[in-house]
């Protein structure tokens, strides 16, 4: 019995994340293609601290408690949730995980795609 409700449960779960409107907790969030320089860096802190997790077999509430949040702040960053955090919050997040950490800027220019036509 207990196993039935549990699938039926699962089912109405699946049914509620297949929405296309669905923007739950669980849901990781895409960069989007006009991501503004700020977001692509913040999106980038995330992937990296989620690397980390991932590559070290840690579970979430490792993870967590070295970077002293809660585990559902903890899961925002690993489902890229941005609007969640500012830049600096994630920098500092990054120096408890990878301290010591060297964290560096790259600014460059934007090169148009130029169609050359040989004669």
């Amino acid at each position: 019995m207990k196993n039935s409700q549990q699938k039926q449960d699962f089912k109405k779960y699946l049914q509620e994340i297949e929405k296309p409107d669905y923007d739950g907790p669980d849901i990781s969030r895409a960069l989007p293609a006009n991501a503004s320089s700020l977001e692509r860096a913040k999106y980038k802190l995330c992937e990296k601290i989620l690397a980390y997790q991932q590559d070290n077999n840690l579970p979430i509430e490792e993870v967590a408690d070295r970077i002293k949040l809660t585990t559902a702040e903890t899961k925002d960053i690993f489902h890229y949730h941005l609007d969640c955090f500012t830049f600096d919050r994630l920098i500092t997040y990054a120096n408890r995980l990878f301290s010591p950490a060297k964290i560096e800027v790259t600014i460059s220019e934007k090169k148009d795609n130029l169609h050359v036509r040989t004669v």
